[in-house]
């Protein structure tokens, strides 16, 4: 009987097992099946903490809706009762000491009517101009490798992309605009061009997609995302779960398997593994120089995360708002979402919840990143004093960091996983790299990325 270990029990850990264990039914042939993780407790970077009637989470907060639609996964879990969906509302960037609206009829800041361009209250009246080429011009060839910093600049100009576009997405994937590819953060804007001859008029065509009437873009669940962590677990029928149990080594036997190492003397042989945990941490499991060097290519960030949850009405929020992003050098903080009006399971009492994200693309990272929980609150409240004009004291505070954990898609990202690919296809077959590290940070194309390794061990294990 095949032995596969994964290592990681994050979400795409799960997938990678849930997926194998129905293909094992399916094919009614046996597999030992062992998913281990360091952590004392499976999800990964999806964690749901729940403290004096507020519930945060120490990672990811929502599930991309559309992107989730066709998996069938949530209702395979049945978890359709259970979901709950973020609430409409506006967000703002603070800049000038004030919060200034992003055009609500816009995707990831770029306009989808040229009336939403006119009005935008980020841009002076040449940006807007300049922006209209948009729709007039079309002679450069770009593919879905180049920059989408480049690409959006030269159609939309500088101002919109700078002023406008770049705060949400750098928001969204991690890194400058300049540094990532059109196919890491917007593969579908190249077919927009071409098809319609703008990339304004491709979002204004598509924008249901984005801004669906119920506008219900993203989804958690009612008592956390660990929700689906849980349930993919608790599906689980033939697997062994080790926590607390960290890999030190992996070596090739005398066959054609492997000898895994853990830190507490443990020794596991395996026919096929899965590396589902960060890149700089599978890098450490092998003895290859080669390896070490084409790891290192993939780039990281740095994140630290702050709740604050408060004893008073979020009704002392700007109307009808959900968050900001903060472009500017006025805060450290780089973004802060109002948790408990975007999600209101987040706070059963309608009390105040917001979170903020401090990020090392802050050019002030550096003077915050070493400091302490308590020191760390105290720059969150005084963000949040200055942006919001809120001086009362938390009842509750979470804080977590995430230091060079955050996956950035550079230039370069998808060639170094195609050379680590053939690497590890040519000298250690059966090992397969799975993740955010490598094939997308959210969370379907995770729960996707699972799937696919289960696939291809299932045409190597159990179709062979």
């Amino acid at each position: 009987m095949e032995t596969i270990l994964i290592v990681g029990g994050g979400i795409t850990g799960l997938s990678v097992v849930y997926t194998l264990e129905k293909e094992a039914a399916k094919q009614k042939r046996d597999l030992k099946l062992l998913l281990v993780d360091s952590a004392a407790q499976l999800g990964g970077k999806i964690r749901t903490v729940k403290e004096n009637g507020f519930i945060m989470e120490t990672g990811a907060d929502s599930i991309v809706a559309r992107k989730m639609k066709d998996s069938g996964l949530i209702e395979e879990l049945e978890l359709e009762e259970e979901a709950v969906y973020n609430a409409v509302g506006t967000s703002f960037l603070f800049r000038e000491g004030e919060l200034k609206q992003i055009p609500r009829d816009s995707v990831f800041g770029i306009p989808t009517s040229i009336q939403s361009l006119a009005e935008s209250p980020l841009l002076s009246d040449h940006g807007k101009v300049e922006a209209l080429k948009d729709f007039y011009i079309n002679d450069r060839k770009f593919t879905e490798h180049d920059s989408i910093g480049e690409f959006l600049e030269y159609y939309l100009g500088k101002e919109l992309v700078e002023k406008q576009i770049a705060p949400v997405l750098s928001g969204v994937y991690s890194g400058t605009l300049h540094n990532l590819t059109i196919a890491s953060t917007l593969p579908y804007v190249l077919q927009y061009k071409e098809k319609y001859g703008s990339i304004m008029k491709g979002f204004a065509t598509n924008k249901n997609q984005f801004l669906g009437k119920d506008d219900k873009k993203f989804l958690s669940f009612n008592n956390g995302l660990s929700t689906i962590i849980d349930a993919m677990a608790n599906r689980l029928e033939k697997t062994e779960i080790w926590l607390e149990h960290e890999v030190e080594q992996i070596n090739k036997t005398d066959g054609k398997g492997y000898k895994v190492y853990f830190t507490n003397g443990k020794v596991v042989e395996a026919d096929s593994i899965v590396l589902s945990i960060p890149h700089n941490h599978a890098s450490r499991l092998f003895s290859d120089k080669e390896l070490h060097e084409e790891f290192s290519k993939i780039k990281t960030s740095s994140l630290i995360s702050v709740y604050v949850g408060y004893s008073v009405s979020d009704g002392v929020l700007p109307e009808n708002g959900t968050g900001y992003i903060a472009p500017d050098n006025d805060l450290f903080c780089n973004a802060c979402t109002w948790t408990s009006r975007k999600w209101e399971h987040t706070s059963k009492g309608g009390n105040l919840l917001i979170r903020l994200f401090y990020k090392s693309s802050h050019p002030r990272f550096s003077e915050i990143k070493d400091l302490n929980d308590e020191d760390l609150l105290k720059i969150a409240k005084a963000d949040i004093e200055k942006s919001l004009h809120i001086n009362a004291e938390p009842v509750v505070s979470t804080v977590t960091k995430w230091t060079d954990q955050m996956p950035t898609y550079q230039i370069t990202h998808p060639d170094t996983v195609s050379s680590l690919e053939e690497q590890f296809a040519h000298k250690y077959p059966g090992i397969f790299l799975a993740g955010c590290s490598y094939y997308g940070v959210g969370i379907p194309d995770c729960i996707e990325n699972g799937k696919e390794i289960a696939k291809k061990i299932s045409e190597k294990v159990l179709l062979k």
